[in-house]
């Protein structure tokens, strides 16, 4: 009886490990799931917003197909979870069927017991056992046995009185569970139904944009014309600082704005190991937001056989949104661009991170700013009502990309 007690208990450590993997796994997506949900919600307002204002359709369609793009990645967390879910419950079945086995066997030793001590259970049957005794010796190894036996007795109730109460806690968390994979399912069909829906607006907003094909390319060809102006003109703030640092520092350079590598002193070069063990694991340079262009060259998202180039990332954040720096670090610059309102820039030893489309600056050149701390805000634009702005990373004067350095990007 022992022996099969023991294999069921083995059995049931068999089916409980995964359980431990499959909740630490359930966490992490419906963690994803909710960071989702807010990024759809956020959109979602974010066009409400724009809506009432003018907006070119160009605009229109980016977002939206952001919003599309972030729904489908939705979708799929949610099938993962309902999947996940699947597996979870039919462990739980498993581990139901070898509690009940368990306590089938627990019942039925109990039972035997009870049997055998109600035919010898008169207090005369007791003593005469003791008295028949051989010696002292025997007496007390009888005695003994009998305490034995009846604290055994008490020893299989609680278990049965546990397992029973074990069982009945995993029906329950069962019965939770198939009621969470069910909200998912409903989640889901609605999700797909939004997804519908959003589709063929896109349609509509593509087709309207196929129509003036040619309008809409000129205005893309002149904002990365614009873009590269801008890129052109950080990049050269970047080898004055490089300059004008290495200087200070006792660095001969031989022409003005060639530097292209920091001087760093002890100090300089513990904030950039320190900036650099950090990497992935860095904050957002604002509280809320979504990447409406990523790093890098990369095709246009509504007109197709264009290329657009991007030197750092583009967000789009609430309206009065603040800015904020990433890391501690100097302001070194504070500058106005032309169609970039103004930017900020913040050395980090030999690392150096840009925020544009800055306004109502709140820190100064020279100034020392700690992690997350406020340093303006994201400019909104008048016309289309959207606050977006440009963050970048460079490594001396190396271009970065930010995705590959901020938490989750």
């Amino acid at each position: 009886m022992r022996c099969t007690q023991i294999i069921y208990f083995i059995a049931f450590l068999w089916v409980s490990i995964p359980s431990f993997s499959q909740s630490a796994k359930q966490q992490q997506l419906e963690e994803e799931r909710q960071r989702l949900r807010q990024e759809i919600e956020q959109m979602k307002q974010l066009r409400a917003d724009n809506k009432l204002k003018e907006r070119s359709v160009l605009d229109e369609v980016e977002t939206l197909s952001s919003q599309i793009n972030t729904r489908q990645n939705l979708i799929k967390v949610t099938n993962q979870q309902a999947n996940l879910l699947t597996r979870e419950i039919n462990t739980n079945f498993k581990k139901i069927d070898t509690y009940r086995k368990e306590l089938s066997l627990l019942k039925e030793d109990y039972a035997k017991m009870i049997s055998k001590s109600y035919k010898s259970k008169s207090h005369q049957s007791k003593i005469m056992f003791l008295l028949s005794s051989s010696d002292f010796a025997q007496a007390y190894k009888r005695l003994q046995y009998m305490k034995q036996y009846n604290e055994h007795r008490k020893e299989q109730a609680i278990k049965i009185e546990g397992s029973t109460k074990e069982l009945q806690a995993l029906n329950t968390k069962l019965s939770g569970q198939k009621e969470d994979k069910q909200k998912l399912i409903d989640e889901n069909r609605e999700a797909q139904e939004n997804l519908k829906k959003e589709k063929k607006e896109q349609q509509v907003l593509m087709a309207s944009i196929r129509k003036k094909r040619g309008v809409y390319t000129k205005q893309i060809k002149k904002k990365e014309q614009q873009a590269s102006a801008i890129d052109k003109a950080i990049e050269k703030l970047i080898r004055e600082a490089i300059a004008k640092a290495n200087k200070k520092a006792g660095k001969k350079v031989t022409k003005k704005g060639s530097a292209t590598t920091f001087a760093l002193t002890a100090e300089a070069k513990k904030l950039a190991d320190n900036f650099t063990s950090n990497k992935g694991r860095l904050p957002w340079p604002v509280g809320t937001g979504k990447v409406t262009k990523k790093f890098g060259r990369q095709p246009h998202p509504t007109l197709p056989n264009i290329q657009i180039n991007s030197s750092g990332v583009e967000i789009e954040t609430r309206v009065g949104e603040r800015a904020r720096a990433i890391f501690e670090g100097e302001v070194i610059a504070i500058q106005k661009l032309k169609g970039a309102s103004r930017l900020v820039q913040i050395r980090h030893g030999n690392y150096i991170t840009t925020y544009y489309n800055i306004e109502n600056i709140s820190v100064k050149e020279g100034e020392k700013v700690g992690t997350k701390q406020a340093i303006g805000e994201v400019r909104t634009n008048p016309t289309t009502g959207r606050a977006v702005m440009k963050f970048l990373i460079y490594q001396n004067a190396k271009r970065l990309n930010p995705q590959s350095w901020i938490y989750k990007m």
